[in-house]
Order: C-alpha cells, then structure tokens, then sequence
C-alpha cells in the first residue's frame, strides 16, 4: 500500500440544514482507513462561509475549523447540503468553490448539494447524481446537465452521491484506487457494512418493498400511475393493462391498499406537485399542468383538500 507523505486533506463544506447522516457517513469511512492502515492517510477540515457554527437538519449545531477565506491547502472539498438547499444563493462560496476548481482540487457533493456545484457552474461536462426527491427539481433547474438517479458518481475530478449512506459506499470507492481493496474491506467489516454498493445500485427501496405487497399485477398498475404523472392514464387504461375488469382493479386497491385507483393516483400526484412547488420556481398553472390537472382552480381545489393548505400557501410557508 502507498504511504503518503502526509495525509490527504479533506474540506468539507457545511451549509445550513446540511444533512448529518451523509455528513457523518462521509467522514467515518476516512477516520477507519487512518485507524485501520495504522496511518494518517487522511485528515478532514469543517468549514462553512463565514466560519460561524452552523445547524444540520436535525437541529444539531457544528462548529467549523475555519471560514472559506481562512481554509488552508486542501486536496478535496465536499459540499454538505440538505433541506432547502434551492434557497442557496451564496456567491461567494460559488466563487470559492470556482477557484479551487481552477486550482485543482477534487470537488464532490453530498445528497442535495449537487444543487449547489451546478450553480456555481462545476458540472457543466460531467455526470452527477442527487437524492431521489431532489431530482425532479434539479432536473427541472438545469435540464442540460447529465443527471442519473444512481446511487452516486464519480466522474474524474467531481463526484456526487444521492445522500445519507450511499455517502459511504462512495468513500469506500474513492479510496479503493490509492489503497486498496484490502484496507476498504476492512473499513467496511468495522462498520458494520455488509457490502460495499456499487455506483449503479438503486437508491429507493422497490416498489414491492415499499408498498409492502407482491400482487404482479397491482405493482404493475401503481408503476404505471408513477411513470404517467404529467398525462394521467385512465382507469379503463390501467386496468386493461393487466387484463383486469375495472371493477377488479377498485377491489384490488381497496384489499391490497385500502385506496381507490383514482384516490391513489391523485395522492402520487399530488405529493410530485408539492416536490415541484418546494423545488422549483414553476408557477402554480405549471404545477398544474405538470401533474395532469387542466387548470389551477381544480389543483389549488384538490391540493387543499389533500393537504389543508392551498399550493400557493404551501409556497409561502417554504419561503
């Protein structure tokens, strides 16, 4: 195995509401390859903007080592974000981020941070990937950027992970390469971490697990209602589908779901407008639209009813 000269240092970049679980499950893989190699193969410095603590999403408040001016050489920053991360608009920090680029440095994104590289025009090039619930906003902000839904991406000098503990399994990769299979084997018994996924692993559960139901042909329905949010399929549609009576399928959703077809398919699309409403600055009429309803009365009249709160409150709560 390579001994470094000194230990590689690791920025990370913390900004408000930045998820904890990626943040910790980024860091632990770099603390046990330094343990378990017996070496200090790596070190690992907290910034944020302006150097002043900062909250991650679950209310627990961090203190950096520095500020974005007073960090020292790094060999790789990695951006922290988490909720509300479309709000971010700090320019200095994208500069920052801009020069470090030009100078070389290794530039990776946790969970929704990918938001934060491509606005400061870092993934312009390269392939990235986002947490599952960001990805509809992020495609919808930057439709020109090559996005995948995959666990994570390493793409020469950027990398990306869709959050939480695909930041792990990421890490794991990136210190493959300079030390070796056996050392990350090792990392991983520690943690507890019975195998180490590939980039190409899914990030949601199945449908079949996260339904909690085996029913061929009912999971084959509820596929079909996610893929058609925007041009909803008719009931007679779905039903055909999987050569079933309509009044079959309504049996089946009330057995297996303790829905109705129609309830069901309005609550997928509804929750895909709340994602649009909170991610994205498409006017309530495209939200609408979006999501397969003809016109912003009759969203606005169904989204209160299934939310207790009109489209354009839940904006301004967000705001």
């Amino acid at each position: 195995m390579e001994v470094p000269e000194s230990p590689e240092p690791i920025g990370f970049l913390l900004v408000p509401n930045f998820s904890m679980m990626a943040f910790t499950a980024a860091i632990e893989p770099l603390r046990m390859a330094n343990r378990m190699s017996g070496l200090a193969l790596y070190s690992w410095h907290l910034i944020t903007s302006h150097g002043a603590p900062v909250a991650a999403s679950n209310g627990i408040v961090v203190t950096p080592e520095s500020s974005i001016s007073g960090a020292g050489r790094l060999a790789t920053i990695i951006v922290c974000a988490g909720l509300d991360v479309h709000l971010y608009r700090d320019k200095e920090v994208f500069s920052w981020l801009r020069r470090l680029a030009r100078n070389g440095v290794h530039i990776g994104a946790l969970s929704s941070a990918t938001h934060i590289l491509a606005r400061a025009g870092l993934l312009e090039g390269y392939r990235c990937t986002i947490h599952w619930e960001n990805l509809l906003g992020f495609t919808e902000e930057f439709p020109d950027i090559d996005v995948s839904a995959d666990l994570f991406e390493i793409d020469r000098n950027r990398f990306t992970c869709s959050g939480g503990t695909a930041a792990l399994d990421m890490m794991l990769h990136r210190i493959a390469p300079r030390y070796g299979k056996a050392l990350v084997t090792a990392v991983s018994d520690q943690l507890i971490h019975d195998r180490i996924r590939g980039p190409h692993d899914q990030q949601r559960l199945t449908l079949q697990s996260r339904l909690g139901i085996r029913d061929a042909k009912l999971l084959s329905v509820v596929a079909q209602m996610e893929a058609n949010i925007e041009e909803p399929l008719s009931r007679d549609d779905l039903a055909g589908s999987v050569d079933l009576s309509t009044r079959q399928l309504e049996r089946l959703f009330r057995d297996k779901l303790g829905s109705t077809p129609r309830r069901y398919y309005l609550g997928l699309r509804l929750r895909h407008a709340r994602q649009l409403l909170l991610q994205t600055d498409i006017s309530v009429l495209g939200v609408a639209l979006d999501c397969g309803f003809v016109s912003a009365s009759h969203f606005s009249k169904c989204y209160r009813e299934y939310f207790d709160k009109t489209p354009r409150d839940e904006r301004q709560e967000a705001a």
